[in-house]
């Protein structure tokens, strides 16, 4: 999974960035001029952690996340923009985390208004996948090319002029298909990271950011990114104290992975063994014959079955031969949906 941390001028992203992936970046404005960094992420998952107790493993792997913190945006204040580069590495993620200033800063020449940051870039990526149809359906017209694909980009056309993401329109499996190559920016998922002062962490994100999340479908977490961002840092013996002092369960990168993973309808299901335990993130409604080709491609395409057994009955009983005795252990087909917290060992031919 690989999502792209926006923002604008002193929203806070690279310290972001340093909170979730414990690295330190370069902070401000002219250090990240042009400059990309990138993170990579280990998911916490206390399920793995606990069949690698059971199993004792040569190998544990956990699911990963890649940030990369996007090079900085162009303008500010009233005047802020987009860099057409950044809106073209933009396309290049699968899903996008804004960043937005809801902190006093000094050095900012712009007052603190994150529900109107979220609004100017969403406005940005409009005007882009708008010219991007438009200059597409110019094409299709010369070419007469496919009319099914003019119909949609049409459809799109004037959603977009009305001030309407693309996530927001329906679409059926046919139509996502056609549009994959565009890699339009309102399309990808989109979580919001509000930046707050220390103070502000435990409390409520404003209505108005809260109701425009749930009208548009968009993710939100809020956290204090400097707080965070020193969190990371520390050993972790000393994290949990320093995050309960501040009234929070669990630090932000925790906060921030369950709400990706929901946002992106994403679940885990887990292999174990003496070999390896490891998780597998997949997307939620993924049948057992597509989830075993996320192992290898050979595995899908030789599949026999899948036998799955539920994580904390095999934790439970603890090994697989109790688990066939209490009847736990399931032999399911190609078509079984798999669930998040699934135990699989897939029988496949070679």
């Amino acid at each position: 999974m690989k999502i792209g941390l926006v923002g604008f001028p002193g929203s806070g992203k690279t310290t972001v960035f340093n909170a979730l992936t414990g690295l330190s970046a370069e902070t401000g404005y002219g250090a990240a001029r042009g400059k990309t960094n990138l993170g990579v992420v280990k998911v916490p998952d206390a399920r793995v952690e606990a069949l690698a107790e059971l199993f004792q493993p040569r190998k544990k792997t956990l699911a990963e996340i890649t940030f990369s913190d996007v090079a900085a945006e162009a303008g500010g204040g009233s005047a802020r923009g987009v860099d057409r580069a950044v809106l073209t590495a933009m396309r290049e993620m699968e899903s996008l985390c804004q960043v937005a200033r809801a902190h006093v800063d000094a050095s900012a020449d712009s007052p603190v208004e994150p529900l109107r940051e979220v609004l100017d870039l969403e406005a940005e990526m409009i005007l882009s996948d708008l010219e991007l149809v438009e200059k597409r359906l110019e094409r299709l017209k010369k070419e007469k090319g496919n009319p099914r694909e003019a119909d949609l980009l049409a459809q799109l056309n004037a959603h977009l002029e009305a001030g309407n993401p693309i996530r927001d329109l329906p679409l059926s499996e046919e139509d996502k298909g056609l549009l994959s190559g565009y890699r339009f920016l309102t399309q990808k998922p989109l979580l919001i990271v509000l930046n707050v002062e220390e103070a502000g962490v435990s409390e409520p994100p404003p209505a108005a950011i809260a109701d425009h999340a749930a009208k548009r479908g968009l993710g939100l977490v809020v956290l204090s990114a400097k707080v965070e961002q020193d969190i990371a840092q520390m050993p972790p013996a000393d994290q949990k104290d320093f995050v309960a002092a501040l009234g929070l369960a669990e630090p932000a990168r925790d906060r921030f992975v369950r709400a990706a993973f929901s946002l992106l309808s994403l679940i885990s299901f887990l292999t174990a063994g003496e070999d390896e335990c490891r998780a597998w993130p997949i997307r939620k409604g993924l049948t057992a014959h597509k989830a075993a080709g996320k192992i290898h491609s050979d595995i899908e395409r030789g599949f026999i079955r899948a036998e799955v057994m539920r994580v904390e009955d095999l934790l439970a009983l603890k090994t697989e031969a109790k688990m066939r005795e209490a009847g736990k252990l399931r032999l399911e087909g190609k078509d079984y949906v798999v669930q998040d917290g699934d135990v699989i060992n897939f029988r496949f031919n070679v």
